[in-house]
C-alpha cells in the first residue's frame, strides 16, 4: 500500500474509534441522583389528605431540595428506635440505602413512653445503643448518617418552650459527638423558634383547633406534639438550613426557603 494511502486509512480508523467512544459515552446511563431517607416517628411521617391539616416535616422536606434529590420518607407514627427495628422498618430502609445517600435519623418522642414496653428505651443505655447501631449500619452501606434531635413540643414555662426531651435529646448529641456523626439539633432550633413566636401564636403550628374548625377534628383538638401544615413546613425548613450548613455532599443541593411558609392545603411545593 502506498504511504499516502496508509496514512489516510490510519486516520480513518482513529476517527472511527474516537466516534465510537463518544457514542458510548453519550448512550451510557446517567448517574443516579442521591436520595435522602428518613427514619423517624409521627412528627416526620406522611399523612394522607384525609388527615389534613396534620402533616409531618418529612412530607415537605423536598420543597427545600434540588429536584434531583429524591426523598424516601419511612417515618411512621408511634415508632421508637426499638419498634422501628422490631417491625422491620429499619431493614427496609437499609435495603434502599446506597452509597452517596443521606439518612436522617430522628427519634425520641416514643422512646420515652415508659407505659409502652414495645416502644420504651432507656435514655442511658438502649436508646444510645440503638442510635450507634443506626450510624454503623448506614456507614456500612456507604451512605451518610445524620442524627437529629426530636422536634420540640409546645410546652411553655416562664415564657420559654421547655426542654421536654431532656435525656433523650442529650443522648443524641452525645452519640453524635462520640461517633463523629453530623448533628441537626432540631429540638434546640424549634424551641428557639416557638419561644420567639410566643405561647399563644405558636398554637398555629400545632394541632390546635376548635370544634367544627376543621373536618378531621370535628370535636376540636389541642395537641402540642403533632404538627399541622404550617408547623411541618417550619420544621422542614429548620432541618434544611442545618443540612445546608453541614457541608455534606448533599448540602450543595439543599435550597432552604426564607421567611414564613406559605400554606397550600397539602404537601405540594409552592
Amino acid at each position: 500500500m502506498p504511504q499516502a494511502d496508509f496514512r489516510q486509512a490510519r486516520r480513518a480508523l482513529l476517527l472511527t474509534l474516537a466516534m465510537s467512544g463518544l457514542a458510548a459515552c453519550q448512550t451510557s446511563a446517567p448517574a443516579q441522583p442521591s436520595k435522602i431517607l428518613i427514619a423517624s416517628d409521627s412528627t416526620a411521617a406522611f399523612y394522607g389528605a384525609s388527615r389534613y391539616p396534620e402533616m409531618g416535616w418529612g412530607m415537605v422536606l423536598a420543597c427545600s431540595l434540588d429536584p434531583s434529590v429524591n426523598v424516601v420518607n419511612l417515618a411512621r407514627g408511634g415508632r421508637s428506635t426499638k419498634s422501628f427495628v422490631a417491625e422491620g422498618l429499619w431493614e427496609a430502609l437499609l435495603a434502599q440505602a446506597a452509597p452517596g445517600d443521606t439518612v436522617l435519623i430522628q427519634f425520641g418522642h416514643n422512646d420515652a413512653s415508659r407505659n409502652r414496653p414495645e416502644r420504651f428505651t432507656d435514655a442511658a443505655t438502649d436508646y444510645p445503643a440503638n442510635l450507634r447501631r443506626f450510624v454503623a449500619d448506614v456507614r456500612a452501606k456507604g451512605a451518610q448518617p445524620v442524627l437529629i434531635t426530636p422536634v420540640a413540643q409546645r410546652k411553655f414555662e416562664a415564657g420559654k418552650v421547655k426542654d421536654t426531651h431532656g435525656a433523650y435529646g442529650a443522648a443524641v448529641r452525645a452519640v453524635a459527638r462520640e461517633t463523629r456523626t453530623p448533628l441537626i439539633d432540631l429540638d434546640a432550633d424549634s424551641r428557639a423558634y416557638f419561644t420567639k413566636l410566643g405561647e399563644e401564636p405558636s398554637k398555629r403550628y400545632f394541632i390546635h383547633y376548635a370544634p367544627g374548625e376543621v373536618a378531621h377534628f370535628p370535636q376540636g383538638k389541642a395537641d402540642d406534639t403533632h404538627l399541622n401544615e404550617r408547623g411541618a413546613r417550619v420544621a422542614a425548613g429548620l432541618v434544611a438550613r442545618r443540612l445546608k450548613a453541614l457541608r455534606l455532599p448533599v448540602s450543595a443541593r439543599v435550597r432552604p426557603a426564607a421567611g414564613e411558609p406559605r400554606l397550600v392545603g397539602g404537601p405540594a411545593c409552592t
